[in-house]
């Protein structure tokens, strides 16, 4: 008889070996600051960008922003300066304005605090408004982002075909313990030893519950 995948003891093992590495930017951010626009924020620019490069843009701008108001009072060119050298920060500039005057115009100037209200929000789907509402509002949100959606099919723990078949697939048997702080777990885990090409399986310290899904050749 197969047995569950011990999730809890493989989290807490994942969790022991990540301790070494550095926080994702937006987590980093959200225990530095402990603020839903600047998590809302940062989640946005850090999208195809580097840790670091997202953690240095989102303090330079919030010199200068404090709230949605400040955000709309700068010009596309002075915003796009100041977030520079993020991905697509000329995209990035544009949809952040539209997202802070619809902040102004629907809700007083506050990031909406259910998953209806910022999916409303330009530049906003469900992987930031999960982020948004776990670590901004304390909520019960599982964000997933490619680590996750990777590394729980990999072991075995789910079996889907998107990110989002695979939320609700954690949403449906993850221990709520674990819906906020898995993705930024995850996150650490896959950038540094479950990659996703030839991952360090001799470095793994949960690999003997791993089922290798999908691993075509490891380290």
């Amino acid at each position: 008889m197969k047995q569950d995948f011990p999730i809890e003891r493989v989290l807490e093992t994942v969790s022991s070996q990540v301790e070494a590495f550095s926080l994702p930017s937006v987590s980093f951010l959200s225990q530095k600051y402990n603020d839903p626009f600047i998590i809302l924020v940062s989640t946005i620019l850090s999208a195809r960008t580097k840790d670091e490069t997202t953690t240095a843009a989102t303090l330079r701008l919030f010199q200068t922003v404090c709230e949605p108001q400040d955000m709309c009072n700068l010009s596309e060119a002075e915003l796009q300066d100041l977030i520079y050298p993020v991905g697509f920060y000329r995209i990035k500039a544009k949809t952040l304005k539209k997202m802070c005057l619809h902040i102004l115009q629907e809700y007083k100037g506050s990031v909406p605090d259910t998953m209806e209200h910022l999916l409303k929000l330009p530049g906003v789907g469900r992987k930031t408004a999960n982020l948004v509402l776990g670590l901004g509002f304390n909520q019960p949100a599982i964000c997933v982002d490619t680590h996750v959606h990777r590394i729980t099919n990999r072991w075995g723990y789910v079996s889907t075909n998107t990110p989002q078949e695979t939320e609700q697939a954690l949403r449906r048997k993850l221990p709520r313990p674990w819906w906020i702080t898995i993705n930024s777990v995850l996150v650490r885990f896959g950038q540094h030893i479950c990659r996703p090409l030839s991952p360090f399986c001799s470095q793994c310290a949960s690999s003997k519950y791993c089922l290798k899904v999908a691993v075509d050749r490891s380290r």
